[in-house]
């Protein structure tokens, strides 16, 4: 981290990159004792990474860095869990022959889609494109555009959350 401060690019992304699974682990376990499923965890992860990042002005050399970054996936857990609320999460397959089928697809949505996209900015656009529409994965989509699977999980969502947006904004 001190290297990474100091502007070594290749440190800090070895750090946060041998950060990534201790991170896991640690969201993992969290949200496991709090009964959440581990379907947010990739989720807190990015976040957290985000916010080390964002924050890292904030620790204090003197310090040792992992309670720091504890710390800082820590609330993003709580927070997540906030958002979550309290659900009761059951398994669809016991319910599958009580639910309706599935409902044709509506004609028009593919044009909604376009248009929506289009509003977005060129890398962004390609990011969604590629793993929303496209059905490519993270990886692949990084190796493609010459980015990290971080930075495309960033786009991602960032542009996930400009597309809900606009949707919002083009339904009221």
């Amino acid at each position: 981290m001190r290297a990474g401060i100091a502007g070594d690019a290749r440190a800090y992304r070895s750090l946060l990159e041998a950060l990534t699974p201790r991170l896991r682990a640690l969201v993992a376990r969290s949200l496991a004792r709090a009964g959440a499923s581990g379907a947010d965890m990739e989720d807190v992860v990015q976040e957290t990474l985000l916010a080390i990042h964002l924050k890292r002005h904030t620790w204090e050399p003197s310090q040792p860095l992992a309670p720091w970054v504890w710390t800082i996936a820590r609330n993003k857990t709580i927070d997540a869990l906030r958002r979550r609320g309290r659900r009761i999460e059951l398994p669809v397959d016991d319910l599958a022959e009580f639910l309706p089928a599935p409902a044709e697809r509506d004609p028009t949505e593919g044009g909604d889609v376009e248009r929506l996209l289009g509003s977005l900015g060129e890398r962004q656009r390609d990011i969604v494109r590629s793993i929303g529409v496209e059905d490519r994965s993270i990886r692949e989509t990084a190796d493609r555009l010459g980015m990290s699977e971080g930075a495309v999980r960033v786009a991602l969502h960032r542009g996930l959350k400009a597309l809900a947006a606009l949707y919002r904004r083009s339904e009221a």
